[in-house]
């Protein structure tokens, strides 16, 4: 059992663990062992998951969801399997922790008289020195 919150935790029989040989260092070690992890969650059909906190990791813009939903987490920065494996979990929990809480609303507002200002300032001086550049330098 995954603990994401008080309310709310994912049963093992949710994920999916794949092990496969890591990059990087170990030497000889390393082309014997499996020790990266990748943790497969199924987003978009678990149901342990609240259906807006799934509809908001659904929306998010991530490389490591599937066009199916599947949330996949590779782990290969330590050499030993269950650290990585640990690690794989830390980081899903972290993700779901993310979308719990509903995004702030934005409250609109408007420029003040000093920022239009500086904008403006800022622009003028810009222009002068464009046209500076294109004064005629030959002499006639």
């Amino acid at each position: 059992m995954l603990s994401i919150s008080r309310t709310l935790s994912l049963p093992d029989t949710e994920l999916t663990e794949r092990f496969l040989r890591a990059d990087g260092p170990g030497g000889q070690h390393v082309n014997r062992t499996e020790s990266a992890v990748e943790l497969r969650f199924d987003v978009a059909s678990s149901p342990s998951l609240p259906e807006e906190v799934r509809a908001r990791l659904l929306t998010r813009r991530d490389r490591r969801m599937t066009d199916e939903g599947v949330l996949v987490i590779q782990a290969r920065r330590f050499r030993e399997q269950g650290r990585n494996r640990d690690d794989a979990r830390a980081r899903l929990v972290e993700l779901i922790r993310g979308a719990l809480a509903p995004p702030a609303k934005r409250v609109a507002t408007r420029p003040t008289r000093a920022s239009k200002e500086r904008r403006l300032s800022v622009k003028q001086q810009r222009g002068k020195l464009k046209q500076a550049r294109s004064r005629d330098w030959s002499g006639e």
